[in-house]
């Protein structure tokens, strides 16, 4: 009983420390449920996009880490309400304007000039980066309109393509390719917008951007480093995704490849990713301590 006591007093006091902004997040829930409903159908439905819901509870929690309920201020200045109003006028349009057109990246993308209105006026004296980024963040849980992705995504399955046909060739498995297609002794393989797509890169950038602010350097090269080094981390982790499935197919049929494995293969994207950014920035503290070391 004293347990179960302490543990909802600490509940109640976590309430008392945050509540202007568990207030703020109910208000959200009940405006975009309808819309996150609608996107969780469709749009996110898809396996490029599967990150989104991820991305939009973790961009709640850095609001929620960076959240200083003693900063709420009793009176609000005629700048910043001039401002929350601004934006907020700008999400209501973007939000009518989505729903009455079917445009679920207007409706949906509302939700940020109307956070950033309504946490800034909030919020004095926090440091702005710690209020913006994870508005920012959330702009990776946006679904990206067909006509910004369609005309980049066919080049980068070719280069996938490519890379993963050099690779298998060089080590000895009959492998050709046309296009996006590949040939692989008996199976025949086309490289999918999911492995290899606007998407996932966007979807990487997000986990670099998160890992950046997570582990944050004093050394500002570095994060801009890590961050410009999601590109080609992006294209590795995709062309092992690839080569994986090609093996898979190869070794164990086409049934296999398009069962389980296959979702095996995607969770191995995103391992090989992070290996990969951990790896890059391990180097790069690597050689910052040495330089350090040299200079004195």
């Amino acid at each position: 009983m004293t347990a179960l006591m302490s543990a909802s007093s600490g509940l109640l006091q976590l309430f008392n420390i945050k509540r202007t902004f568990f207030v703020l997040m109910l208000l959200l829930v009940c405006l975009y449920t309808p819309v996150i409903a609608d996107l969780m159908t469709h749009e996110w439905a898809k396996p490029e996009s599967g990150h989104a819901p991820i991305v939009l509870a973790l961009s709640f929690w850095l609001m929620y880490r960076n959240w200083q309920e003693s900063l709420v201020p009793t009176d609000v200045t005629a700048t910043r309400l001039a401002f929350s109003l601004v934006m907020q006028f700008m999400a209501a349009i973007l939000y009518i304007v989505g729903n009455v057109g079917d445009i679920s990246q207007l409706a949906y993308g509302s939700i940020i000039p109307l956070l950033l209105g309504s946490i800034v006026p909030l919020q004095r004296g926090v440091p702005i980066g710690k209020l913006i980024f994870p508005l920012f963040f959330l702009l990776f849980s946006v679904p990206l309109p067909g006509f910004i992705v369609d005309p980049l995504t066919q080049p980068m399955k070719q280069l996938v393509a490519a890379l993963t046909v050099n690779i298998l060739h060089a080590a000895g498995f009959p492998i050709a390719r046309s296009g996006v297609m590949l040939y692989l002794g008996q199976y025949e393989l086309q490289v999918a917008d999911a492995c290899a797509g606007l998407r996932t890169l966007f979807t990487l950038e997000a986990l670099g951007l998160l890992y950046v602010n997570l582990f944050e350097s004093s050394s500002r090269l570095r994060n801009i480093l890590i961050v410009v080094m999601v590109v080609p981390i992006s294209l590795l982790a995709n062309v092992t995704r690839v080569i994986a499935l090609c093996l898979i197919t190869y070794y164990f049929g086409d049934a296999a490849a398009q069962g389980f494995l296959h979702q095996f293969a995607g969770v191995l994207l995103f391992v090989c990713a992070l290996t990969l950014l951990i790896g890059a920035d391990l180097s790069l503290r690597f050689v910052a301590a040495r330089r350090t070391v040299h200079s004195k």
